[in-house]
C-alpha cells in the first residue's frame, strides 16, 4: 500500500507540488491497520490503493487521498484537528498519531457509533466522536489548527472558515456529487484572511447537511 501511495505522489506531483509526502505521515499510514476499517466481505482489498463501501451509502477513501489531505494539513504534535465525516474511523486514526487530539463528527448514528467502539477497541485514546452536522462544525473546542472535510460540499463552509485558527488548514473537496470534485486547501492567514488552492480532482460522497450559506 505506501508503495502505492509513493507512486501516486509521483504521478501527480506537479498537481500536488512536491515528490514525496511527510514522512511522519507515511509512517502513521503505516500503522494503522487499514484492515480494521473496512467491512469482513472487502478484507481481501483492505490495503488495496482504492476507495470501498462501509455501508449507508458511505465509502473509505482511497489511501492515497487519505495521506494526502493528512499531509496538506501540516500538522504538528501539540495541534487540535476536526474531522468532518468519521466515516469508519480509519482517516481519524491516522489523524490522532500526529497530533494532540481530534474532535470528529458524523451525520450517520449507525457510523457514528461503530466507528466510535472500533476506535475505543483499537486503543487510540486523542479521539473525541459525536453525531451530528458536520456543516456546522464542533464550536465548542474550536479554534483548530486543521479541518478536514472527507465528504464533497458544493461549497466551502463558512462555520468551518469561522471555526479555523489563524495560520490554520482546512482541506476539503469541493464540488457537487457525480460531477467535477476538486480538493481545495484553505488557508487563513495570521489576519485572518483566507486563501483557496485547488490541488486535485477527486470523488466523494456527498456532505451531508448542507446549507446555502457561502465564504
Amino acid at each position: 500500500m505506501l508503495k502505492d501511495i509513493e507512486r501516486e505522489v509521483q504521478y501527480t506531483r506537479k498537481m500536488i507540488g512536491k515528490d514525496a509526502l511527510d514522512p511522519r505521515v507515511m509512517a502513521a499510514m503505516a500503522n494503522t491497520p487499514r484492515h480494521e476499517f473496512v467491512p469482513k466481505s472487502f478484507l481481501n482489498a483492505a490495503f488495496n490503493n482504492g476507495p470501498l463501501p462501509i455501508g449507508h451509502g458511505q465509502t473509505i477513501s482511497q489511501p492515497y487521498i487519505v495521506a494526502l489531505m493528512t499531509d496538506m494539513l501540516e500538522l504538528e504534535a501539540d495541534d487540535i484537528v476536526l474531522e468532518i465525516g468519521t466515516g469508519s474511523g480509519y482517516q481519524t486514526a491516522v489523524l490522532s498519531q500526529l497530533c494532540k487530539q481530534v474532535y470528529t463528527i458524523e451525520y450517520l448514528p449507525a457510523l457514528a457509533d461503530a466507528a466510535k467502539v472500533r476506535l475505543q477497541r483499537l486503543g487510540y485514546a486523542n479521539i473525541e466522536c459525536r453525531t451530528g452536522n458536520g456543516y456546522d462544525g464542533w464550536p465548542e473546542h474550536a479554534p483548530y489548527d486543521g479541518i478536514i472535510v472527507t465528504a464533497a460540499a458544493s461549497h466551502i463552509p463558512r462555520p468551518l472558515v469561522e471555526q479555523l485558527k489563524p495560520s490554520g488548514h482546512l482541506v476539503i473537496p469541493v464540488g457537487r456529487a457525480h460531477m467535477y470534485q476538486e480538493l481545495a486547501l484553505v488557508n487563513k492567514d495570521e489576519d485572518g484572511e483566507i486563501s483557496v488552492k485547488d490541488v486535485l480532482g477527486v470523488a466523494f460522497v456527498p456532505l451531508q447537511g448542507e446549507r446555502d450559506e457561502y465564504v
